[in-house]
């Protein structure tokens, strides 16, 4: 097995099989093509640990896994960055709405990653991320200058001991700040949150994040009965065209506003983020 520092399978695959979409590797995972230390794994979550042996068995025609699109390669990309933190072994970066941290399907635009690649370049490094935020999610996102720092950051999220905070506004009116568990992670504590001003039909939350699955929050709100404003894929669409219109929204309101960790070494990292301009006239609005 090639040096890993994703650790998560499906990620790894991503990288191994750079020549699939992610659909096909996910296609693979379900069929039972793939295997680690001769078992098969279908769960794309799965971790992996150093000297794991994976094996994608495949017999068919591999020419329908194949990318429909064309790809291309990660090219560095001057763009401005706005730095939040930034030390010998780690970068943040203050990501606006509107750009991809990597590129995607249909995705061929600049995106965050090959802004950062250029800025690396500059000072002698290769930036790797260690988390994701989905691309109208803004906020703060964290990249590794070093191998052995994607390892250590990626532990940390892996092991929920970094500390997470968002800004959202919801539909509806909490009573009461709650927790919420997640079904899908064997009924997991995975986020509280807190009223922090409520209008007439939506409130602002501030939401402690604990795991970090896709659309986490969005999803789990959604089922909860507090669909994030502005969010066509889980929320109430025909709202979210009237607020828009209302208040001028123009992406589901959710900003990652602060990071926290301790490292290894012991020093405590936290990086914060001001909500961003484009939520903060919203709220204006709302006033």
């Amino acid at each position: 097995m090639k040096e890993n520092f994703y650790e998560r399978l499906d990620r790894f695959l991503r990288r191994e099989l750079s020549d699939l979409k992610l659909s096909s590797i996910y296609k693979l995972l379900r069929k039972g093509n793939v295997r680690v230390n001769g078992e098969r794994v279908k769960d794309g979550s799965s971790r992996l640990e150093i000297g794991d042996v994976v094996h994608v068995v495949f017999s068919g025609d591999l020419s329908k896994l194949k990318r429909l699109e064309e790809s291309r390669e990660l090219t560095p990309k001057d763009i401005p960055l706005d730095i939040l933190f930034e030390d010998d072994s780690i970068v943040a970066v203050d990501k606006p709405s509107g750009i991809s941290v990597h590129p995607g399907k249909g995705i061929q635009i600049v995106t965050l990653i090959e802004g950062l690649m250029a800025y690396g370049d500059a000072r002698g490094f290769v930036p790797r991320p260690v988390h994701r935020l989905d691309k109208h999610t803004s906020g703060v996102i964290v990249f590794a200058k070093s191998p052995e720092a994607a390892r250590e950051l990626s532990k940390l999220f892996r092991e929920r001991e970094v500390e997470k905070g968002y800004y959202t506004l919801v539909k509806g009116i909490p009573e009461e700040n709650r927790k919420l568990i997640s079904r899908r992670e064997k009924f997991v504590e995975s986020m509280a949150f807190e009223v922090e001003k409520s209008f007439e039909s939506v409130s602002l939350l501030w939401v402690n994040l604990f795991t970090g699955k896709k659309h986490q929050i969005r999803r789990q709100l959604s089922e909860a009965g507090y669909p994030v404003v502005g969010d066509d894929v889980y929320g109430d669409r025909e709202f979210n065209r009237d607020f828009k219109k209302l208040t001028g929204l123009k992406r589901y309101f959710l900003h990652c506003s602060r990071l926290s960790f301790t490292r290894e070494n012991g020093k405590r990292i936290e990086i914060a983020s001001k909500l961003a301009v484009d939520l903060q006239k919203v709220l204006a609005n709302l006033k």
